[in-house]
């Protein structure tokens, strides 16, 4: 998965932003300013930071070598998946779903409400 089909995936989520806090080589996908993905690049490879479930983030690491601890972030909740072409396709979509979903959960209700607008 090449870096504009994955900006162009995150970018469709309802009420999703980019930005860039942290430099122009960081991406940050937010809804309602709240983070649910960064893509950057470390030691030549693309690699995208996503919020998860810690059981899951667990096996996922167990699973799949290209899934480790989040870099530069809470390794508890966040993934860093490196793009080596090992993670299916269909995977990273469910990983970048579930990552939205966590994140959206968290926000009150009436910004909740705001996102089918």
């Amino acid at each position: 998965m090449d870096f504009e089909t994955l900006r162009a995936y995150l970018l469709k989520k309802p009420k999703s932003a980019e930005n860039f806090p942290f430099g122009d080589d960081v991406h940050v996908f937010k809804v309602h300013e709240k983070m649910f993905a960064l893509i950057s690049w470390r030691d030549n490879k693309m690699m995208m930071n996503l919020k998860c479930d810690p059981d899951e983030a667990h096996a996922l690491r167990d699973i799949f070598p290209a899934i480790t601890p989040a870099y530069h972030m809470n390794k508890r909740h966040w993934i860093s998946v490196y793009f080596d072409g090992t993670v299916p396709y269909g995977e990273l979509e469910r990983l970048m779903d579930n990552s939205y979903s966590l994140v959206i959960k968290t926000l009150p209700k009436y910004k909740r409400i705001l996102l089918t607008d």
